[in-house]
């Protein structure tokens, strides 16, 4: 089987930076309590895709347009950073793979990138909508799968979220927490077959999915009076731990791995909770969890591209060897458990 490895890896957000004080009256809340669950949240400054004066009564159309923009903008500045990190250009792209949620649009996103940034006509594509923070992971392995099939050729992989376009505003604590932590941003993978001595970047070796459908209700977006509304059970931090476990414990038995073999945990930082459970579930450390951690503090939860602004992290500060093991894990709607295993 051929190796499928990841050659560049690009990030971006919008321009706008808000800390938590600024964020919290931009949503217009007045509560001291609510207040304080957005400066409690172990998040420094997040990035939106506002335009002009915030209007806290987008009609559900001027929501999903807001979108569309800002899904375009970040999301090609994310392709332009990681083909640049490769030395590639969108001509040399054979697929392009792309995962959203947060936004609904036909033609799809991925052919108006096409349109936009001169890509190949024969360019394949592939369109990954309504997984939630775990979509990158899947998305991904369908880049890792047409890398498999086609050796000589090459797959860009796109998250983009504008969680922004998701606001609505009531004083429910999944609405309220949502809008505390959610935020903007897109990342890019490309991933060829190339040469296995190029360790900066890991060779995505296996996946593995754990499927809760008893807890489909717990996570995810619906729609309500025409908007969409985040959907977060009280129960989702409880939750993640074991199913990332179980999804864990089918992936090492096949490659004869446990957790003290893995190096570089790469955990989705769902929020604070999230990432204190799974920590303590799972037995990890404070250093296996701090890439996630300072994403989670820099950025806030971007739902899909969040997992990889973390591996983006392993790779900048992380020093990874060759034969260092890890594993890229998600978590979002279905219920489901989403990991990637990487080898250096």
């Amino acid at each position: 089987m051929s190796n499928s490895r990841i050659i560049g890896i690009g990030t971006a957000n919008p321009a706008l930076r808000l800390t938590q004080e600024q964020s919290f009256h931009v949503a217009g809340y007045q509560s001291h309590r609510i207040r304080k669950m957005f400066l409690n949240s172990d998040i420094d400054y997040r990035h939106f895709h506002l335009e002009g004066d915030v209007n806290r009564d987008e009609s559900s159309d001027q929501l999903n347009q807001r979108y569309l923009r800002g899904a375009m903008k970040t999301g090609c500045r994310a392709i332009v950073n990681c083909l640049g990190a490769a030395g590639r250009t969108v001509r040399d792209v054979d697929l392009l793979a792309v995962c959203t949620c947060t936004g609904y649009v036909c033609p799809d996103l991925g052919s108006r990138l096409i349109a936009h940034m001169g890509f190949r006509n024969d360019v394949q594509r592939t369109s990954i909508v309504g997984l939630g923070c775990a979509g990158a992971v899947p998305t991904l392995q369908r880049a890792v799968d047409f890398v498999r099939a086609n050796p000589s050729r090459a797959a860009l992989m796109l998250a983009v979220e504008i969680c922004s376009a998701c606001y609505y505003v009531d004083n429910s604590i999944e609405t309220v927490v949502g809008n505390a932590i959610c935020a903007d941003g897109a990342a890019a993978f490309l991933l060829d077959a190339g040469d296995t001595a190029v360790v900066r970047y890991p060779e995505v070796v296996d996946f593995q999915t754990f499927l809760d459908p008893e807890q489909i209700e717990e996570v995810g977006l619906r729609h309500q009076d025409g908007k969409l509304r985040i959907v977060l059970g009280a129960s989702i931090h409880r939750l993640a731990g074991p199913m990332i476990e179980k999804a864990l414990r089918r992936l090492f038995q096949r490659h004869g791995l446990s957790r003290s073999g893995i190096r570089f945990w790469v955990i989705h930082p769902g929020g604070r909770k999230v990432i204190n459970d799974v920590q303590a579930y799972l037995g990890l450390t404070d250093q296996q969890t701090q890439f996630s951690r300072t994403v989670l503090r820099n950025y806030g939860n971007m739902s899909s591209p969040t997992v990889m602004f973390v591996l983006d992290e392993v790779v900048r500060n992380g020093d990874p060897h060759p034969g260092d093991w890890g594993v890229m894990v998600a978590l979002g709607p279905g219920m489901a458990a989403e990991v990637a295993l990487l080898r250096w």
